[in-house]
C-alpha cells in the first residue's frame, strides 16, 4: 500500500483497521481498492491473494448466499455442492473464470477480472436456486472453445450450447398426524412386569409352580401348532370334489341327441345281412 501512496492504521484495542490517502496518492480509486483488501482479509482470504486487488483490471466481489436459502440443512447441502468432492468443482470454476474463490460461512469471496466475477456470480446464484454448477461449467467450457474460432465471432452460439430440461422429482408425501387435544396431565405410565405379576397373582406363586405353568403354556402352544400342521398335511390326501356336468344330470330314461339306440342299430344290421343273403341266392 505504501507504493500506491496509501496509509494504514491498525488499532488492536478496538480491533479495527483504517486506510487513508496521503500526499503521495496519485490514483483516486485506490482508496476503494484498499477498502476491499480489508473486506477480503476479514473473510479469511490470504494476504497474498487479497493484495492482488490493487492491480489494474482486478476487482473483488463478496456474494452473500445465506439469505438466498431459508432452510439451513438445504443451504449447507447446496454450499457443499458448490465446493464439490475434494474441491473439484471450485477448482474448475477458478480455472474457467480466472478468479480466486473462497467459500466461508454465509459468504463467497471472489477475486479476479470483471468478466470472470460476472460469470461466477451467476453460477453461485444458480447453485443456490438448486441448479447444479456442472451445467454452467459445461456451458462455459463450450463457450471457451467457441471463442477460439474467429469465424463464429458474429454468429449466434445457441445451436452449440446444451439445453437442459427441468425434471420434477417425485417426493414422498408427508402424512400429517391428527392433532390430539391438549391436556396438562402427563400420560399414564405403562405397567411394569412386576405390576402385571401382582395383578394376576403370579408374583406370589413359588418358582417351581411358575416354571410348571410356563411349561404347560408352551406345551399347549406346541400341540396347537402340531395339530394345525397335521390338518394341512391331511388336506393333500382328501379326494377332489367332483364337478357335476349337465350330461350326468340327465337320467337313463331321457335320451340325449348324441346317444346311440342299440336296438335300431341291431335291426339295421339284420336287414343288411338278409339282403346280402338274397343277392347270393339269386346269383346262384
Amino acid at each position: 500500500m505504501v507504493t500506491k501512496g496509501i496509509g494504514c492504521r491498525l488499532d488492536l484495542i478496538e480491533g479495527s483497521m483504517t486506510v487513508f490517502t496521503t500526499r503521495k496518492t496519485f490514483d483516486p480509486y485506490i482508496i476503494i481498492k484498499s477498502r476491499d483488501i480489508i473486506k477480503l482479509l476479514a473473510r479469511s482470504v490470504p494476504y497474498e491473494q487479497a493484495v492482488r486487488v490493487l492491480e489494474d483490471g482486478m476487482a473483488c466481489d463478496i456474494i452473500k448466499i445465506r439469505s438466498l436459502v431459508r432452510n439451513k440443512e438445504r443451504f449447507v447441502r447446496r454450499r457443499q455442492r458448490l465446493v464439490g468432492p475434494n474441491g473439484a468443482t471450485l477448482k474448475a470454476l477458478e480455472l474457467l473464470t480466472q478468479c480466486y474463490i473462497m467459500v466461508q460461512g454465509g459468504t463467497v469471496s471472489a477475486l479476479g477480472p470483471y468478466t470472470g466475477l460476472k460469470q461466477l456470480r451467476r453460477v453461485i446464484e444458480d447453485t443456490m436456486k438448486n441448479i447444479h454448477p456442472i451445467y454452467n461449467i459445461k456451458t462455459m467450457m463450450i463457450k471457451r472453445e467457441l471463442m477460439k474460432d474467429p469465424t463464429l465471432k458474429h454468429e449466434s452460439w445457441d445451436r452449440f450450447l446444451p439445453k437442459f430440461k427441468k425434471t420434477n422429482v417425485q417426493r414422498k408425501k408427508v402424512v400429517s398426524k391428527p392433532k390430539t387435544p391438549y391436556t396438562p396431565f402427563p400420560p399414564p405410565q405403562p405397567e411394569s412386569k412386576v405390576d402385571k405379576e401382582l395383578a394376576s397373582g403370579e408374583y406370589f406363586i413359588k418358582e417351581r409352580e411358575r416354571q410348571a405353568r410356563k411349561k404347560e403354556l408352551k406345551r399347549a402352544q406346541q400341540e396347537e401348532v402340531s395339530e394345525q400342521r397335521r390338518r394341512e398335511r391331511a388336506k393333500e390326501f382328501e379326494p377332489p370334489v367332483e364337478v357335476v356336468t349337465a350330461a350326468s344330470e340327465v337320467g337313463p330314461s331321457k335320451k340325449t341327441d348324441n346317444s346311440v339306440d342299440i336296438d335300431e342299430l341291431k335291426k339295421k344290421v339284420a336287414k343288411a345281412t338278409k339282403l346280402k343273403s338274397k343277392k347270393k341266392t339269386m346269383s346262384e
